[in-house]
């Protein structure tokens, strides 16, 4: 315990006693300071330095939220948190704040947070000769019997000063007068009753004669002990009555009542009853109210007739819990008599508690741990004994929990976990019951915002993506719309798209498609080609705009569908090839069903706009001739008419099935005759519009030429040296003949940059003698392999039609040779990899 004095301003008194108690179940300390000012200070005045008393620094006020909570009705301090003085921020008068009390005290309560401290502050207020004393009334009157002898006592009415101690009433004096005194200027000459209250008399100093004079005039005045002293006077006015020697009486000096708040307006307090020995109008007693507080004279009247004390307002135990009242008694003769009653208020259940916040955070972030201070709570009942008494209690005990930190201040902390995701908010409510009966309770709700930190991954709506788009479609047009949410909020939940870099074929997947960056729409950044990129995959990320950002990917699938947009291709007999290249031979000796040709046609495109069909256009004869629809065989259809040439020129359609369809056209010149040498002259009246060979013909011829000359060395040697074997004259000549000999060569393919894996042999066509118009066809080449031909049923019967000698009639013999070697292509089935039948 410490003990200090200051001096402030007028002189006064500073007490300060600092009790300290230290709570190891909640680790909050308590602690009491008690200061003594006297009563009626300026504002601003000093009462003491409140952080250098409990050892506080004064730079963390601020920073810890220190604060002076009282419950007053007025708050008459306040705390200087720049220095940590107590200072006066109200008038304070001490009569009105502790009425006739002894000892007037106001307790303050000073919180600091972090840690969390409190501190009771007791602050006693000194009495000062403020006040002057006050008569009841300003005007007395008292009747005395003319019979009354001298030394004769006469009560007069008290004054009343507020004020305490020495600075209350401490003597009467009353005007000189032959007739009249006041007992001796003496405490010993006043009557003093048993509660210290002291009652001035007059004292008749000589017999009155009511014939000279009927009434006398005296000023009374009542001194306090004060300094300055202060006084107050009262007109007593003596009237000189008949005999009446009989005062009133009452049965005791002091009623003492007990009296529950909630009494009804018009209840009766207490009957008083006062008896005079007197007869006639000398024994009426009238009773009024000598002495009442204004609060009191509010609340309660007398019947001045019975006696009867009853209650006229509503009662208020936490205002004012005890009245003192002067009740005079007043005989017919003037004679009065005082007694005093002393009402005691009791406390009932009228008062529910109060809850006040006075530290409260009304938005949390979801991931606060467990334990998080959301309040900081002060719970009173103005009630006292056990209706002051409260529990509470939260709605929520899942979520918060409700910790006492002293007996009238709870922590509100989070008993768990956070999510926003779940519960964006609370509604926090907590309910305070006393102990009362019937018990009161309390209700307050506020609202606990959760505020979102970024938890969530954006999720796509679906685990991944397959998008169909025909080919050939425009540029810029959207193609698919991926869509993810994140269950954030703001900027967390805010979603961009963006497609992560990756190579379709080494090319960047970007140039093929891009996304909207907001809305997720996927456009083609190109026209598709089914027949160069059937499909391609890619993966979209999904990334909010958190802090840290979270993202998710998803994958999509572009699948190209396929249109008719590629008309079939014919690549034999070659649309590109002279006319005089596409004459086809015919024997006389055919018959129904055989072979003459067979039309091959490709389509770029698949499924059904690749399926293919084979039709005549143009025929001069329909019965001649058959096209197998699928297969592009042509067959004779009946038996040849008997005639030494026939030619026959037919236009074949190859068409797909797509949706519209497309198709191409070719045009066969198809030649009866039993020898080549017939055909020659069919083959001369083309007409010759161009020139005598195409750019790929040309090519051809070279082409073979130059196989030739590679052969022909080995050629001449083998003649040369069967020449030599024979001693022909023949041979001779062999070597200025021009030979083709017999090789292999690979189809080259239309749709392939490579030729195919197989080998096949044709004949080759040669003149033994320059001077003769006779070819000679030699043999095909044994043992060729043949695993990998597609159809080699025909290739025998090929053999068989064409290993003929034919006169050449001066024809050109790479075109004649040209046309067999493509010829026994087809008829072989070989022909650039695809099957014929």
């Amino acid at each position: 315990m410490a003990k200090q004095t200051r001096f402030l301003g007028p002189q006064w008194t500073i007490w300060q006693v600092l009790f300290c108690f230290v709570s190891f179940s909640f680790r909050p300390v308590s602690c009491q300071l008690q200061y003594s000012i006297p009563e009626e200070l300026k504002k601003g005045s000093v009462v003491g330095n409140v952080a250098k008393d409990l050892g506080l620094n004064v730079k963390e006020l601020v920073l810890r939220k220190f604060q002076i909570v009282s419950h007053a009705t007025k708050q008459y301090f306040s705390i200087h948190l720049e220095n940590g003085d107590l200072i006066v921020s109200e008038r304070i008068d001490r009569e009105a704040l502790c009425g006739a009390k002894p000892n007037c005290l106001l307790n303050l309560e000073a919180v600091i947070e972090n840690p969390l401290n409190f501190y009771t502050i007791s602050v006693e207020i000194q009495d000062v000769n403020d006040n002057a004393p006050t008569f009841s009334k300003k005007y007395f009157e008292i009747g005395i019997s003319e019979s009354s002898v001298p030394g004769v006592h006469f009560p007069l009415g008290n004054a009343q000063d507020p004020d305490q101690g020495t600075n209350s009433i401490q003597s009467y004096s009353l005007s000189n007068n032959e007739y009249f005194r006041l007992k001796e200027q003496t405490a010993t000459d006043e009557k003093t009753t048993t509660d210290g209250i002291k009652y001035p008399e007059i004292i008749l100093k000589k017999s009155l004669d009511r014939e000279k004079q009927s009434f006398y005039e005296l000023i009374l005045t009542a001194l306090d002990g004060g300094n300055p002293q202060k006084s107050s006077t009262a007109t007593v006015k003596i009237v000189v009555q008949d005999f009446n020697d009989n005062l009133p009486l009452f049965t005791q000096d002091t009623y003492h009542i007990r009296l529950h708040e909630n009494a009804a307006i018009g209840s009766i307090v207490i009957q008083l009853n006062a008896t005079d020995e007197d007869e006639g109008s000398n024994a009426q007693i009238t009773y009024s109210f000598s002495h009442i507080s204004e609060s009191a004279r509010q609340l309660f009247t007398i019947d001045s007739l019975h006696g009867n004390i009853k209650v006229i307002g509503k009662l208020n135990y936490e205002a004012i819990d005890a009245y003192v009242i002067t009740v005079e008694a007043k005989d017919g003769g003037g004679h009065v008599a005082h007694c005093k009653v002393s009402i005691q208020v009791v406390d009932v259940n009228d008062n529910a508690p109060d809850i006040t916040i006075t530290t409260l955070s009304t938005s949390i972030p979801e991931d606060s741990p467990p334990g998080t201070v959301i309040a900081l709570l002060n719970v009173r009942d103005l009630d006292s004994g056990i209706n002051s008494e409260v529990a509470c209690h939260i709605s929520d005990t899942l979520a918060f929990q409700l910790i006492p930190s002293s007996s009238s201040y709870y922590k509100l902390v989070t008993a768990s976990s956070m999510d926003r995701e779940r519960n964006p908010f609370y509604n926090v409510t907590i309910q305070c019951m006393d102990n009362g009966s019937p018990p009161l309770s309390t209700n307050k709700t506020f609202q606990l915002n959760i505020s979102d930190v970024n938890d969530n991954s954006p999720v796509f709506e679906k685990m991944n993506y397959i998008v169909y788009i025909g080919e050939n479609n425009q540029p810029g047009t959207s193609i698919q719309s991926v869509r993810a949410t994140d269950l954030d909020c703001d900027e967390n939940g805010k979603i961009s798209y963006s497609i992560l870099n990756s190579n379709v074929e080494e090319i960047p997947v970007s140039s093929y498609i891009s996304i909207n960056s907001i809305s997720g729409v996927i456009y083609a950044q190109r026209s598709f080609d089914y027949e160069q990129l059937r499909e391609f995959q890619f993966q979209v990320m999904a990334k909010d705009s958190g802090s840290p950002p979270l993202s998710s990917n998803v994958t999509v699938r572009i699948c190209i569908i396929d249109k008719n947009d590629n008309a079939p291709k014919i690549l034999y007999p070659s649309p590109d090839t002279e006319e005089s290249a596409l004459f086809e031979f015919i024997p006389h000796s055919a018959e129904k069903g055989y072979l003459v040709t067979k039309v091959i046609a490709v389509d770029a495109d698949s499924g059904h706009n690749a399926w293919l069909s084979y039709h005549l256009l143009q025929v001069a004869d329909p019965t001649l001739f058959t096209i197998g629809q699928y297969t592009g065989e042509i067959r004779i259809g009946r038996d040849l008419p008997d005639m030494e040439s026939l030619r026959q020129m037919l236009v074949v359609l190859v068409k797909d099935n797509g949706v519209p369809c497309l198709s191409s056209t070719v045009t066969l010149n198809l030649v009866v005759a039993d020898n080549f040498q017939q055909i020659i002259p069919e083959i001369k009246r083309q007409p010759n519009n161009s020139p005598v060979t195409s750019n790929t013909t040309f090519y051809l011829v070279i082409a073979i030429a130059f196989i030739s000359l590679v052969f022909i060395m080995t050629v001449l040697i083998t003649v040369i040296y069967k020449c030599r074997k024979t001693n022909s004259t023949r041979s001779f000549d062999a070597f200025n003949r021009n030979v083709y000999p017999q090789f292999t060569l690979g189809c080259p393919s239309e749709i392939s940059d490579t030729s195919l894996p197989f080998p096949f042999s044709y004949d080759v066509c040669v003149t033994l003698d320059s001077k003769q118009n006779e070819i000679a066809y030699l043999k095909p080449v044994q043992n060729v392999p043949t695993d990998n031909l597609i159809d080699t049923e025909n290739t025998t019967a090929a053999n068989d039609s064409t290993n003929i000698d034919f006169p050449t009639h001066n024809i050109d013999q790479s075109v004649y040779c040209k046309v067999l070697f493509f010829k026994q292509c087809i008829l072989d089935g070989t022909f650039l990899g695809y099957e014929t039948s």
